[in-house]
C-alpha cells in the first residue's frame, strides 16, 4: 500500500485502518491529530477510518514541554 505521508511517500504492508497505521508507526493515538485526502478524523474514528492506495495523510505528534 502506497501513502502520502506528511507530504512524502511512503510504502506499508497492507492497513485496514487509521489506528492500524498509528500502531505500525509506534505513535501515541492519544497524542496525534490526523488529516485524510484534507479531512480531519475525529481521534474516536481511527479504528472505523478505512485507507487505501493513494490516500494522502497528514500526522500531527503533540509533543509537551514547557
Amino acid at each position: 500500500m502506497n501513502l502520502i505521508l506528511n507530504g512524502e511517500p511512503r510504502s506499508f504492508a497492507e492497513l485496514n485502518s487509521l489506528a492500524a497505521l498509528v500502531d505500525v508507526l509506534g505513535l501515541d493515538p492519544r497524542k496525534v491529530a490526523i488529516e485524510l485526502n484534507l479531512e480531519i478524523v475525529p481521534r474516536s474514528l481511527y479504528a472505523q477510518t478505512g485507507i487505501k492506495d493513494g490516500d494522502r495523510l497528514e500526522i500531527v505528534q503533540f509533543v509537551g514541554g514547557g
